[in-house]
């Protein structure tokens, strides 16, 4: 619990409003407030891969101007990168199936950037999770996009949801980076902070 204690007399900020980012870091044992920021998550056209992600979790730190000293943000932004295309968050039912059959019987990265800021630093990390689909039956995804609406997700999925428990064939790297953050790189960042 040396995490706790560190940031026990500080305002520790989250600013997401994703149900598992905030499950993360109370299953840490962390005391935190939610303000999300809501930016843009256009990003420039020339950026590929990671820099897509570091660039929009820069922008959403970005909104944290006049942060007091005790005052700690965590912003965070995840992508699916396959194809050499970002996959972020489905607009409707149609985009989710597609981007569902695009990750069929593909190996595709999930990347996390996380910016950490306070009132005298910033600090951008990032973390890439390789994902394996087995091929994706039409039923299964028009199944799984209606019964489980993933359109707060990037590429349309979450791996602990039921597209994970029955299409994915294998993982290389960090489980919870796929979830939503990279909460092992995420700890030692903040025990180093």
């Amino acid at each position: 619990m040396i995490l706790k204690e560190k940031f026990d007399k500080k305002n520790l900020i989250l600013a997401s409003n994703s149900p598992r980012r905030k499950q993360f870091l109370t299953d840490l044992g962390l005391h935190f407030s939610v303000s999300p920021a809501n930016v843009n998550e256009e990003y420039p056209s020339h950026l590929t891969g990671k820099d897509i992600a570091l660039y929009i979790a820069l922008q959403k730190a970005s909104v944290f101007n006049n942060l007091a000293p005790n005052d700690i943000v965590i912003t965070c932004d995840t992508i699916v990168w396959v194809d050499e295309t970002s996959l972020g968050k489905p607009e409707n039912k149609t985009e989710a199936i597609e981007m569902l059959e695009k990750l069929s019987n593909k190996t595709h990265q999930v990347i996390s950037a996380v910016c950490i800021k306070s009132a005298e630093k910033e600090h951008l990390f990032y973390d890439v999770t390789e994902v394996s689909f087995n091929v994706l039956q039409k039923n299964d995804i028009a199944y799984y996009v209606d019964t489980f609406k993933p359109f707060d997700k990037a590429g349309s999925y979450g791996i602990q949801e039921w597209i994970g428990l029955i299409g994915i064939k294998k993982i290389n790297g960090s489980y919870t980076n796929v979830v939503g953050m990279p909460m092992e790189k995420l700890y030692n960042e903040l025990l180093n902070w």
